[in-house]
């Protein structure tokens, strides 16, 4: 039985966390966070596929291959990417002034960055403030370490819960960044998913691996994927329980809560990209194969004109089964329905009489749920994502600035 509880990601025993302001971001911005396990972590991560890979997030796959970390440092405001060698040794130097502050080993310590591309980092504003960071971390400092990774992100992104395990209470926290740049290709964002849970490297991996898949990668605001995605999952084993193996119940129970954490966080990014006014989840099923659904459901997530269309509170389905014709999809439009909310409309690939009053109640929601059934099979899949308002174009064409 999952339970709700506060504390993000210092809610599981034995992690510590905070933010900060170092003067990387204007008007006194938390702009730097660090979470911190007090015993060693086993570490899990998955990393973004852009063939362009930012400074502290080349530092951290290098670091997390050992399979353990005690720390997560990450800064807002900059991103360290496609700044030369200059980049990685500032990385470098994070993790190694943490780790002598801290007793630890430089490959102990993990670094995320995130922010403008192409700006070197100011180490002369970070250095003092690590040791701010680290003076000042505590168990309640869960949500200033949320804050301070946010870029435009307009709230952080938190959640925490509990299960039971084997007798045991297993807490499992959750933080994420990201409004913008946010398609997959990994992780469209930067996240931390700590837990109090035993359980060893391998199945760590493999539980973010498969919930990323079913989350974070199927979120989409943009269609952009940024150089500095990646989440981090840390777990401690201070709950005590009997080791999770593959194949048990145990198994099942800590994979469906780790599953709503990170749920729960990708529509988070969702409903809060750039300029968003709606939370959109688009929802395909009877389809031949999965990869058809997938297909079918990012065509229309991705789509300008359905975005634009839910952001001027149009019920235009015919720019849907547009997306889906060119999807890549098999399908047979002719079998195609289509809902927006719980109203049809568009039976067998045809228009049918709908109250557009009805649909207009329906768009003017703030979350919109738009159904396809292809009739073609078993195989379904759904994307979160979210309308396109002028403000998107307004927070993009002035990012730097």
């Amino acid at each position: 039985m999952m339970k709700l509880v506060q504390g993000g990601v210092t809610a599981p025993i034995g992690y510590f966390a905070t933010g900060i302001a170092c003067g990387l971001k204007k008007d006194n911005q938390l702009d730097l966070s660090i979470v911190c396990s007090e015993d060693m972590a086993v570490a899990a991560g998955v990393f973004t596929q852009n063939t362009v890979k930012g400074h502290s997030l080349q530092l951290t796959m290098k670091n997390i291959k050992n399979g353990y970390a005690n720390a997560l440092v990450i800064n807002s405001g900059n991103a360290n990417a496609c700044n030369g060698s200059e980049g990685y040794e500032d990385a470098c130097e994070i993790a190694e002034t943490v780790a002598q502050m801290m007793d630890l080993e430089p490959e102990d310590i993990l670094v995320g960055s995130t922010g403008v591309i192409g700006k070197p980092l100011d180490m002369d504003k970070i250095r003092p403030g690590l040791d701010e960071l680290i003076s000042n971390m505590n168990p309640e400092g869960g949500h200033e370490a949320a804050l301070a990774i946010m870029t435009t992100d307009t709230f952080a992104k938190e959640i925490s819960l509990q299960t039971q395990i084997n007798g045991k209470t297993v807490t499992i926290g959750g933080m994420a960044k990201g409004s913008g740049m946010i398609h997959p290709n990994m992780a469209t964002l930067i996240g931390v998913i700590t837990t109090d849970a035993n359980i060893s490297k391998s199945v760590l991996q493999k539980v973010l691996s498969s919930c990323t898949e079913k989350t974070f990668n199927r979120t989409s605001v943009d269609g952009d994927t940024s150089v500095c995605d990646m989440v981090i999952s840390l777990a401690n084993g201070m709950a005590e329980n009997e080791k999770i193996d593959e194949n048990s119940k145990a198994y099942d129970e800590f994979y469906q809560a780790y599953l709503h954490v990170c749920t729960e966080l990708a529509k988070m990014i969702a409903k809060d990209g750039e300029g968003a006014t709606k939370l959109i989840e688009v929802r395909v099923n009877g389809a031949k194969s999965s990869e058809d659904a997938k297909k079918a459901a990012f065509a229309i997530a991705k789509s300008p004109l359905v975005k634009t269309a839910m952001f001027g509170q149009d019920a235009n389905w015919g720019r849907i089964i547009t997306a889906l014709g060119y999807s890549g999809a098999d399908f047979d439009p002719n079998k195609t329905d289509i809902h927006i909310g719980d109203l049809l409309v568009c039976k067998s690939g045809e228009a049918v009489a709908f109250d557009e009053t009805h649909a207009l109640e329906i768009l003017k929601s703030d979350e919109i749920l738009l159904s396809v059934k292809l009739n073609e099979g078993k195989f379904g899949d759904r994307v979160w994502t979210c309308d396109f308002s002028f403000d998107y174009v307004k927070i993009n064409a002035s990012y730097r600035s």
